[in-house]
């Protein structure tokens, strides 16, 4: 059994490797980032957010029950907010609470 000190030095070697590893990069890149580490930070942003798309849509079943109403308004909303005001915040809120309230009332 581990007791309460055991659990608190685990915690705190856990997030000094987190830190240590969220800090790494700025101190082995400082000087020059290499063109590879560049070309990654402009393109992983649009393949993650893809990526999440299809995660999400995966299983919205088009032909029976809602035929993804909810799944297709709340995308829209989320791509027209983020084109108006580039705030990734607001869109992602306001795409979910769409999505919440057109499961929960409107297609319930």
């Amino acid at each position: 059994m581990i007791n309460t000190t055991q659990s608190l030095i685990i915690i705190a070697v856990m997030a000094g490797v987190t830190v240590i590893l969220r800090l790494l990069p700025y101190f082995l890149f400082s000087k020059n980032t290499p063109k590879a580490v560049l070309y990654l930070g402009n393109v992983l942003p649009y393949s993650i957010v893809a990526m999440l798309l299809v995660y999400c849509l995966k299983e919205t079943d088009f032909i029976g029950g809602s035929h993804g109403i909810p799944e297709i308004v709340s995308v829209l909303l989320v791509a027209a907010l983020h084109k108006w005001k580039h705030n990734m915040l607001l869109s992602i809120l306001s795409g979910t609470i769409c999505y919440m309230v057109l499961v929960q009332v409107v297609f319930a």
